[in-house]
């Protein structure tokens, strides 16, 4: 099994029941995730080097991105009295996602900085 599928098949774990074009989408943006996080890497770092981190955050990329593309349908705005719903400009449970993939992958990372303890 490639690291590709590895990370497709552990993002689809995750995600739950997907169908047709989302199963789809998930596949091109797993693909995307372990590309960009491989060019992310320090330098002489392969994703073999950290695979389980770097299985589990291009996963975690994959689905926290799938979240927020083709969601146009989500509630804008719906006033009933004193209360008002509307939709955040941030989606918070992708941003969680992408935040504890990077709270994996960051020891990896040429761009990031992490303290390791003392």
């Amino acid at each position: 099994m490639t690291l590709k599928e590895q990370v497709f098949a552990q993002a689809a774990l995750l995600a739950g029941q997907l169908e047709g074009s989302r199963l789809e989408m998930l596949d091109v943006l797993c693909t995307a995730s372990v590309a960009s996080l491989t060019a992310r890497l320090r330098p002489g770092l392969t994703p073999e080097d950290c695979k389980a981190d770097f299985v589990a955050a291009a996963s975690l990329y994959a689905l926290a991105a799938l979240n927020e593309v083709g969601d146009t349908d989500r509630l804008e705005e719906i006033s009933a009295g004193d209360l008002t719903l509307r939709k955040s400009s941030a989606d918070a449970a992708a941003n969680c996602l992408r935040n504890q993939a990077e709270i994996m992958i960051v020891p990896y990372l040429k761009d990031r900085f992490s303290f390791r303890g003392v």
